[in-house]
């Protein structure tokens, strides 16, 4: 096939990611996060919630996302709640990490 005989279309996300392993896993493991997040949301105060995000999953260690350390020492407050919950969902989540977003990098902090 030469470059003028060529056709190019776009694809969604979806489609790419279907077709390489590599990007399927990882698309797997974002829907998974956001599902967990999505369970729990419910344990956190609404005020709280705009600065939560949903992080990546490492085996039976899921990681959520958090804009600063107050919101990190309230959450902490909250991640045997929400492990509880999520055991009880069927997810074996037997350590949820914070990690706090540093202003103006682009490095987390883990918080424990």
């Amino acid at each position: 096939m030469t470059p003028s005989n060529r056709r190019h279309y776009a694809i969604t996300v979806e489609q790419a990611a279907s077709e390489a392993p590599t990007l399927a896993s990882l698309a797997a493991l974002t829907r998974e996060s956001s599902t967990r997040y999505k369970l729990v949301e419910f344990l956190v105060p609404p005020m709280l919630r705009p600065s939560i995000k949903p992080g990546p999953i490492d085996g039976d260690q899921w990681c959520l996302l958090v804009a600063n350390n107050a919101c990190a020492a309230k959450l902490k407050q909250l991640v045997p709640a929400m492990a509880a919950h999520l055991r009880v969902k069927g997810y074996p989540t037997a350590d949820i990490r914070l990690k706090v977003l540093g202003q103006g990098t682009n490095r987390p902090s883990t918080y424990y």
